[in-house]
């Protein structure tokens, strides 16, 4: 690899790829799980996204009983709103996490 440039795949020890999400991946996937929530069309959902640290590795919303790492983990707020409603999904490039949904936390 030369200076500057960067992957955006990872490899596993079996060869399989996978894509880390972009900022507007993450977006487009948090729009398309709430739309699906909502029985709308995602067109109807606006967003804004800005940059966060969350205060673990399941940036801040672990499910029921889910344990996560203790670190400091960069990622995306992302509020959505619905039909007068508000939401708020958090993501980094490997997740995508519904905060606090009917008052639960859902991975994506």
């Amino acid at each position: 690899m030369n200076r500057g440039e960067s992957f955006d795949t990872i490899e596993f020890s079996k060869g399989t790829y996978q894509s880390l999400m972009t900022k507007e991946e993450a977006t487009a996937k948090a729009k398309k799980d709430l739309a699906s929530r909502l029985g709308l069309d995602d067109s109807q959902i606006a967003d804004s996204v800005s940059d966060t640290d969350f205060p673990d590795m399941a940036l801040g919303a672990a499910a029921a009983g889910e344990m996560s790492g203790q670190m400091i983990t960069r990622g995306w707020k992302i509020e959505l709103k619905a039909n007068g409603q508000s939401y708020e999904y958090r993501a980094d490039k490997n997740q995508l996490r519904l905060f606090k949904f009917k008052g639960k936390n859902f991975k994506i």
